[in-house]
């Protein structure tokens, strides 16, 4: 059974909150990852999100229980993945948008074909193709292997601004980074 706290987060909650207390954890997938610098939060009320037309085979495990992985591919190119929020059948989640590499360098960079550290994980593509995420994570709990979440540090400075590359809701401020990181996907206002 996994629980809905993880790295003292409470995944149940909605969306745009995990969204913001992401900034900072840690996470690692087979090992490998970083401190999480930017994420964009989505909900079920919310036309933005895959989830708001109802469930369907491309979307189901974001209906799925609260701390579960939702992966998809975006423009029929790249993997993204989600974590999960909110209670089972509501279809929420957060978009992990980019990381500041940790750990892994050396898989990273084979697997994403450059030493530029910048480039390694600052994008929900470049993030997964990092750290080896695919569809076959979709719907697995956060709450153990591959998967692990460690709590961030105290002290955490989090700014926030609209989401990127959606034509619904662009005005929503539900994109999370942490200031000044050098590692997020495009820069806040």
């Amino acid at each position: 059974m996994s629980s809905t706290i993880l790295a003292g987060i409470d995944f149940s909650a909605p969306s745009h909150l995990v969204a913001r207390q992401l900034i900072g954890v840690t996470v690692l997938f087979n090992g490998v990852g970083g401190r999480i610098v930017e994420t964009e939060a989505y909900d079920g009320e919310d036309p933005a999100s895959h989830s708001y037309s109802g469930p369907t085979d491309r979307n189901f495990a974001m209906f799925g229980p609260p701390a579960h992985a939702y992966v998809y591919r975006s423009y029929g190119i790249h993997w993204c993945l989600n974590f999960v929020c909110r209670e089972e059948g509501h279809g929420a989640g957060v978009l992990l948008r980019a990381l500041e590499p940790v750990t892994g360098l050396e898989q990273m960079r084979e697997r994403r074909g450059t030493t530029d550290e910048w480039l390694l994980c600052s994008g929900p593509g470049k993030l997964t193709q990092a750290l080896g995420v695919t569809r076959a994570q979709n719907g697995t709990s956060l709450a153990q292997p591959p998967f692990e979440l460690v709590a961030a540090p105290e002290g955490i400075e989090v700014v926030t601004g609209p989401r990127i590359g959606i034509s619904k809701a662009i005005d929503v401020p539900w994109r999370f980074g942490l200031k000044h990181s050098r590692y997020v996907s495009k820069k806040f206002p």
